[in-house]
């Protein structure tokens, strides 16, 4: 849970710094961010210091930086950051790919393997996925789907906003949303190779400065 309320408290100050505002109201960014922080149940208080944080002039400003490579057993792997430091995390990110038998790409080496999507997830009560998706596809809905008691809608990263906007605008309850990166094929390995592919992934997610993780392994959880 530190980890994820790091990434979140990281989402707040960015959603707020780049939105101009930090009020809920006036940021769509903020009021998603803020929905999320609610579905990983991040105390209020914690919301609270991030805002405070991101108001504060003398708060670093954080950038986000992708960096793209492979793993062992070309394994591909797209790493997102939000970092005050650039240096300090290339360095650390090129050197979690050396030592886990991986390398560092160029920008673009590995991006194309992924879809870029957003994603939805609402209460389910009195919907129907079906027609729910007929209603959203003018708005960018891809996929709409029936997960439980709550209701997935995808579409691609362009049209979060969209999405995002006509979902408040109908009064749907917003449980989470955000933004994913699918592979578009994928590889199987075994035992002993998904073992050495996990280390390089575990070792860069530990690094305080990555938000998330994504790669084209099929056989171990997604990260």
């Amino acid at each position: 849970m530190a980890k994820t309320f790091a990434r979140l408290n990281k989402d707040i100050i960015i959603a707020i710094r780049e939105g101009n505002s930090a009020d809920p109201e006036m940021n769509p960014r903020l009021r998603a961010v803020l929905q999320n922080c609610r579905a990983a149940n991040m105390p209020k208080d914690n919301v609270e210091r991030a805002i405070k944080k991101a108001t504060d002039k003398d708060t670093s400003d954080y950038k986000q930086v992708t960096f793209e490579g492979y793993g062992p057993h070309g394994i591909a792997v797209f790493v997102e950051t939000a970092t005050d430091n650039n240096n300090r995390t290339v360095a650390n990110v090129r050197s979690y790919f050396n030592k886990y038998n991986g390398s560092l790409g160029t920008s673009g080496s590995v991006e194309f393997m992924f879809d870029h999507v957003c994603f939805f997830k609402i209460k389910a009560e009195g919907l129907d996925a079906e027609e729910l998706e007929l209603e959203l596809i003018d708005y960018g809905a891809e996929d709409v789907g029936q997960d439980g008691e709550a209701i997935m809608i995808y579409g691609p990263f362009e049209s979060f906003g969209s999405l995002q906007k006509k979902l408040e605008e109908d009064g749907r309850e917003i449980i989470e949303s955000g933004l994913d990166r699918i592979p578009t094929t994928t590889k199987e390995l075994d035992p002993e190779a998904t073992a050495e592919v996990e280390k390089l992934l575990e070792k860069i997610e530990a690094d305080e400065d990555v938000q998330n993780v994504f790669h084209t392994m099929s056989s171990s959880t997604e990260a």
